[in-house]
């Protein structure tokens, strides 16, 4: 039984129909708030999303709801034993917390807290860190005392506004630049027998982004975490495109990737972009990324626009995206508290 403004965990797996509808109503509340040109997700697509276990990540839900109402969610994330990064990441778990503007200043997102502590205890966890764009969350996080360690711009590409002769141009100069060099397209999944060498190259790729202040772990992928990344775009629905950059002794010198899914037709998602630090200053950053514009271009000629991701301090990847038409969108901040420093607040409280 859900009590009134006490958290009570939910198992998506087994949950009934009355948590699902007050779940999706919630959600779209959350989405009207804080994307509202952003399209939701039907239903089902979302309840097979929620209802997906994967080995490597668990996922922990608690709700706050009065009556047939959700006020308040919970949800935490920890890295499972099985990843093959746990040993770095172990110590780090993640809290995505939301109220309803209408019931927030009434205790509802702090009585999430001493959930996350004892979540932290049982998987011992010693930070949680969290995802910030709202004002409404940036009072709550400096109010708990976690602090400000990496900020983000999420800036827009309106297709509209692409000088295509330009994107043209890089890609025949990329070309030029490295003949020996070869770009290719990937529609779908990485084919299964490249998985081991594409997933260890992948990783060194990963690893040099910027994190600032972030405590943070190793990325490593490996061919399972990718055969559950993909399992993950299926249940999604996602479509991935991937472009890279190959060269003469088959490693990858660049790569970028993006995810398209029926539920938002009109704009598309941009993941990961960076370049070996090997092959940098040969302009394989432009190249790969107008080769991937050109490509969409040919596929959904409906899109209006593409967002895309970059630490503040990248100014490589940014200034590659401004000569592009990237327009800074909103920013967002990811915080971090450890585990004594919450439970003192607690108590302070």
């Amino acid at each position: 039984m859900v009590g009134e403004l006490v958290p009570s965990p939910v198992d998506p797996v087994a949950a009934g129909e009355d948590f699902w509808r007050r779940y999706h109503e919630f959600r779209r509340v959350r989405q009207k708030e804080t994307r509202p040109d952003e399209p939701v997700r039907n239903d089902a697509d979302e309840e097979a999303h929620l209802k997906r276990i994967s080995p490597f990540q668990a996922e922990k839900y608690f709700e706050v709801s009065r009556g047939r109402d959700m006020l308040g969610l919970l949800q935490m994330s920890f890295v499972e034993p099985a990843a093959p990064a746990y040993e770095s990441n172990r110590h780090l778990c993640e809290a995505d917390v939301f109220v309803r503007g209408a019931d927030r200043r009434g205790g509802i997102a702090s009585s999430f807290l001493p959930v996350i502590v004892e979540l932290m205890d049982r998987r011992g966890c010693t930070t949680v860190g969290g995802w910030v764009e709202e004002d409404a969350g940036h009072g709550f996080m400096k109010w708990v005392g976690a602090e400000s360690k990496l900020a983000e711009i999420e800036s827009r590409l309106m297709f509209s506004e692409i000088d295509w002769p330009e994107l043209e141009r890089w890609v025949e100069e990329g070309a030029r630049r490295s003949p020996d060099t070869r770009l290719e397209i990937i529609i779908g999944p990485v084919p299964e027998d490249e998985w081991e060498a594409f997933g260890s190259q992948l990783s060194v790729m990963l690893n040099t982004i910027p994190f600032e202040a972030l405590d943070h772990g190793k990325i490593v992928v490996t061919a399972e975490t990718m055969r559950d990344f993909y399992k993950r775009l299926e249940v999604n629905r996602e479509v991935q495109h991937t472009v890279l950059t190959r060269e003469p002794d088959g490693t990858m010198s660049g790569i970028t990737d993006v995810t398209w899914a029926p539920h938002r037709p009109e704009f598309i998602e941009q993941r990961f972009t960076g370049v070996r630090p090997d092959a940098r200053g040969r302009g394989l950053g432009k190249w790969i990324k107008a080769a991937m514009l050109l490509h969409l271009r040919e596929l959904y000629p409906d899109t209006r626009w593409i967002a895309t991701g970059n630490a503040g301090s990248n100014a490589p990847m940014l200034k590659i995206n401004r000569a592009l038409g990237f327009k800074p969108h909103r920013t967002g901040t990811a915080y971090q508290i450890t585990r004594d420093r919450l439970a003192e607040r607690l108590t302070e409280l």
